[in-house]
C-alpha cells in the first residue's frame, strides 16, 4: 500500500516522480507491464486526490438557500399548526362570546371553547420555543391570514346554520340590564312568543333542590295569569325539599305561555334536554349550566351566568311539607308564602309588563281581579321599578 504521506513529503523536498516511485518507504509496487514507473505512480496519485476532494465535498454541510428554508416552513410543523389553529379557535371564541347564540350553540365560549384555546396557545408557544428555524415568516405569515379566514368562515356559517333553524339572536350575559328585583337581567331582544302569548320558560329538574323550593313561587306567579292542571305536591330527590311539580303541568290562560323543560329521572346532577334551537339557546347563553333556570318573553332572566342564582333557596322551605306550602302559598298567609312572596311579586310584575301593563294601567287588565289586595299593591310597585 502506497504510503501517500510520504509520496507527499518526498514531492515537498523537490524529488521527482521516477525518484519517489523508487523510494522503498513509499511502498509503490507498479506491475510488471509498467516501463515507467513514476509516470504510474503520477497517475495513481492523482486519481487518489481526486477521490479525496470528491469524498470531502460530500462531508461539506450546505448551507441553506431562502428556497430551502421556505420549504422546510411550509411543512406542518408544530409551528405551522397552531398559527393556523390559534386564529380559528380564537375568533370562534370571540364570536361564540359576542353572540352565544347561534354562534356558541354548538359550543359554548365558556368555558369549552375557552379551555380548547388555552391548549391550542399554549402548544404554539411550545412549538416556538422548541424551534429553531425563524418563528416569523412569509409562509407562517400566509398561514396566519389562512387561519383568520376560516376562523372567520366557521363563525359565519355556525351563525347561519343557526339562523335558519330559527335561533335566536342573543347578546352576552355581560350586556344584560340588571333589574331590581333580586337576580333578574334584562336583555334587549326580541320577545320568545308562544301561540302569540309571552312566554315563562322553566329550566329545572325534579331532584335538584333549588328547582323544588322555586317551584313555589312560579307556581303561585303563573296562578295569577291562569289555571294550572297537572301539578302535583312532591320532595325533591336530593334534600327531600318540598315542591309543586311542574314537570307535566299545564296553564290554561289568555295572557301567558308556560314552557318546561324538567327532568323527571331523580337522577341527581342530570340536566333536563331542550326541546328546540330557542330553549337551547338561552340555557347555553344564561343558565351557566345551572339550575334552575327561568326566562320571561325572552327578555327578563334569571339564571346564573346573569349572577342569578337561586329564586329560592331550600333551606327557607325545607321544614315545612308540601300540604303546609301549598296551602300558605295558595291563601298568601303564614311563614311559608311570607318566603317566596317577593319573588312571585316580582315574576308576576315582568309577566305583567310582557303582556303591555304599565303602573297606570295595571289595574284595567283582565288577570288583575283575582289578585289579592296585598298583591296589587306590590306587584304595580315593582312593575313600576323595572328599567
Amino acid at each position: 500500500m502506497v504510503d501517500w504521506d510520504r509520496v507527499e513529503e518526498l514531492r515537498s523536498k523537490g524529488w521527482d516522480w521516477e525518484k519517489v516511485a523508487d523510494d522503498p518507504k513509499v511502498g509503490f509496487h507498479p506491475d510488471a507491464s509498467v516501463h515507467d514507473s513514476g509516470r504510474a505512480l503520477r497517475g495513481l496519485y492523482h486519481r487518489q486526490r481526486s477521490r479525496q476532494a470528491r469524498r470531502g465535498e460530500e462531508r461539506k454541510v450546505k448551507a441553506p438557500t431562502k428556497e430551502d428554508k421556505e420549504k422546510a416552513e411550509r411543512r406542518w410543523s408544530l409551528v405551522r399548526i397552531g398559527y393556523l389553529v390559534v386564529p380559528i379557535v380564537g375568533l370562534w371564541f370571540l364570536f361564540a362570546y359576542l353572540i352565544p347564540s347561534p354562534v356558541g350553540l354548538i359550543i359554548p365560549a365558556i368555558p369549552y371553547l375557552a379551555l380548547i384555546l388555552v391548549v391550542v396557545v399554549f402548544l404554539l408557544l411550545y412549538g416556538l420555543f422548541r424551534t429553531t428555524d425563524k418563528r416569523w415568516s412569509k409562509v407562517f405569515r400566509s398561514t396566519v391570514v389562512t387561519g383568520i379566514a376560516l376562523g372567520l368562515v366557521l363563525s359565519g356559517v355556525i351563525a347561519l346554520g343557526g339562523v335558519l333553524f330559527g335561533c335566536p339572536i342573543l347578546p352576552p350575559a355581560a350586556a344584560g340590564t340588571t333589574q331590581p328585583g333580586p337576580g333578574w337581567v334584562s336583555f334587549n331582544v326580541g320577545s320568545w312568543q308562544e301561540n302569540g302569548l309571552p312566554t315563562f320558560y322553566f329550566y329545572g329538574a325534579t331532584w335538584c333542590p333549588y328547582c323544588s323550593a322555586s317551584s313555589w313561587a312560579i307556581w303561585k306567579a303563573l296562578s295569577g295569569f291562569g289555571t294550572w292542571s297537572g301539578t302535583y305536591t312532591q320532595y325533591s330527590t336530593e334534600d327531600s325539599i318540598p315542591e309543586m311539580s311542574l314537570a307535566r303541568a299545564v296553564l290554561t290562560s289568555s295572557y301567558v305561555s308556560f314552557v318546561a323543560s324538567v327532568d323527571t329521572s331523580n337522577a341527581t346532577g342530570t340536566f333536563p334536554a331542550t326541546a328546540n334551537c330557542v330553549q337551547a339557546a338561552y340555557v347555553t347563553a344564561y343558565s351557566g349550566s345551572a339550575i334552575p333556570f327561568v326566562v320571561i318573553n325572552g327578555q327578563y332572566v334569571h339564571g346564573s351566568a346573569t349572577g342569578g342564582g337561586t329564586l329560592i333557596n331550600p333551606s327557607d322551605v325545607q321544614s315545612y311539607t308540601t300540604g303546609a306550602m301549598a296551602q300558605n302559598v295558595s291563601t298568601e298567609t303564614g311563614q311559608p308564602w311570607s318566603v317566596v312572596q317577593d319573588q312571585t311579586w316580582w315574576m308576576m310584575a315582568f309577566l305583567a309588563k310582557s303582556c303591555g301593563a304599565t303602573s297606570d294601567n295595571l289595574s284595567s287588565q283582565g288577570y288583575y281581579a283575582k289578585w289579592s289586595s296585598a298583591t296589587r299593591t306590590n306587584v304595580a310597585s315593582d312593575l313600576a321599578q323595572i328599567k
